[in-house]
């Protein structure tokens, strides 16, 4: 048996004729923003990624098929829907056999694009390990799947509200290359640095490329984390971001928010600590990051 796979039409004409495509979760779209913010953010990444040589293909799942790529119409029911399940490794498959609505998050939307063989994909930052995860073990299935399915993701890092360090940890534990574009330090999502150093850097495209179907030849399991630092003007500096996430972390340990429900309430919170600058920079990370996964993803076709 197939996967139930549905490629929107632009998508699949791109993938018949060899043409680079990128990827893009749907969290964003239901979990992440509300409506019509969330549509037309999302709108204008795709038109990012079509306007830097790829195509964009938002997965979500829906009416018991994984699309690959969304038309305007069904882009703009799930930005709308209620209900929507947030989708991972352990609940793609109930979700699908449910005929229920899911978004994906970065470890379900690389699975779908590993199964429609796509191998980039964009997004704003990847899950990790929690703070207190000794006690709690809340460590996020993204590290687990970028061990697992070969695709490059792109992101701003680790989002920062994570214990960074051990992040990094499971990644190397994982075997999954941390490459930092451009720069030694890992950036933490909204500031360009962690404090942190990059396990690996690369300053092009072409070398990521190049990595990637290196590993395929070698039979290497996985993929890869690109952690693409903030575009200068949009970062909000360590200093100031960082007494804003300790006051929302500590917020969320005195009302017991636990489980999926810690990242939604803590972004949430910083947003209103930050009155929206938050919110503002996800954006232009973004965007950051889909231009850069565009041109990753038009140097693998090169490649091949």
């Amino acid at each position: 048996m197939t996967a139930p796979l549905t490629f929107a039409p632009e998508v699949r004409a791109a993938l018949d004729a060899g043409r680079p495509v990128v990827a893009l979760e749907s969290t964003i779209i239901t979990h992440g923003m509300p409506f019509p913010q969330n549509v037309e953010t999302a709108r204008r990444v795709e038109a990012e990624i079509r306007a830097h040589g790829a195509t964009p293909a938002t997965i979500a799942v829906m009416g018991g098929h994984i699309h690959i790529g969304l038309t305007d119409a069904e882009l703009d029911r799930l930005a709308q829907a209620t209900g929507v399940m947030k989708v991972s490794r352990a609940d793609l498959a109930v979700c699908l056999a449910a005929n229920a609505t899911g978004a994906t998050t970065v470890a379900a939307t690389m699975i779908c694009a590993a199964l429609a063989g796509i191998s980039v994909f964009a997004t704003g930052g990847i899950g990790g390990v929690h703070r207190g995860a000794e006690t709690s073990f809340d460590i996020s299935a993204d590290l687990a799947e970028l061990g697992l399915s070969p695709v490059i993701v792109v992101a701003a890092g680790a989002k920062a509200i994570l214990d960074l360090p051990k992040t990094l940890e499971v990644l190397e534990t994982n075997g999954v290359p941390v490459i930092a574009y451009g720069q030694d330090d890992f950036p933490a999502f909204w500031s360009r640095s962690s404090g942190l150093k990059a396990p690996l850097r690369a300053d092009t495209a072409a070398e990521i490329a190049a990595a990637h179907l290196m590993r395929g030849r070698l039979g290497l399991a996985g993929g890869a984390l690109v952690a693409n630092p903030i575009p200068p003007e949009a970062e909000i500096a360590r200093e100031v971001i960082v007494p804003v996430i300790e006051t929302a972390l500590a917020e969320a340990e005195a009302q017991h928010v636990a489980a999926k429900a810690v990242t939604p309430f803590l972004l949430q919170r910083i947003f209103e600590l930050t009155e929206g600058r938050s919110l503002e920079a996800n954006i232009a990370l973004v965007l950051n990051n889909a231009r850069l996964a565009s041109a990753i993803a038009r140097e693998i076709v090169a490649l091949r």
